[in-house]
């Protein structure tokens, strides 16, 4: 991509980036998608800190995975393209201090727009803000299952 095309990409996605609220809209809104439709990683590496990392625990293998951003598209990339996703925000929960922020965002997924709530997790997030503006510096999640239910405070349904 060449210098004049990033500039304007770039200002496209500036509002992103202002508050933490257009941050984790915009976090939500780059995964989901009908199946066929391409993600918005362009996007979603606008948002990102360029050493954020995504780290979830993996079940099969039964230890904590840690991916880059790029690690986590190429994993995730045919699934989502694959795949109607749509993830949503139900709850979240943000402690700021300084520069840098942690938002506790429980989130449910479905696999048709309107379709039944498939899983439910929380994303512990970790934000930055520098030059201006806010940055997503790490991400953990965690899927809800019978052994692990959401906890009520994380859960305003």
């Amino acid at each position: 991509m060449n210098t004049e095309n990033l500039k304007a990409q770039n200002k496209t996605f500036e509002n992103d980036v202002k508050t933490i609220d257009a941050l984790m809209k915009a976090s939500y809104e780059v995964v989901s998608g009908e199946k066929g439709a391409k993600r918005q990683w362009e996007r979603d590496r606008y948002l990102h800190h360029q050493r954020a990392v995504y780290s979830y625990f993996d079940r099969e293998k039964q230890k904590q995975a840690i991916l880059t951003l790029q690690e986590f598209h190429q994993a995730t990339d045919e699934m989502v393209f694959n795949t109607a996703f749509y993830e949503n925000e139900i709850n979240r929960e943000v402690r700021v201090f300084g520069n840098i922020a942690h938002v506790w965002s429980t989130y449910e997924t479905r696999l048709e727009k309107n379709g039944k709530v498939e899983r439910r997790g929380i994303n512990s997030i970790q934000l930055i803000f520098e030059n201006n503006r806010w940055y997503i510096i790490s991400w953990i999640f965690s899927g809800e299952s019978d052994k692990n239910l959401i906890p009520k405070t994380f859960d305003r349904n």
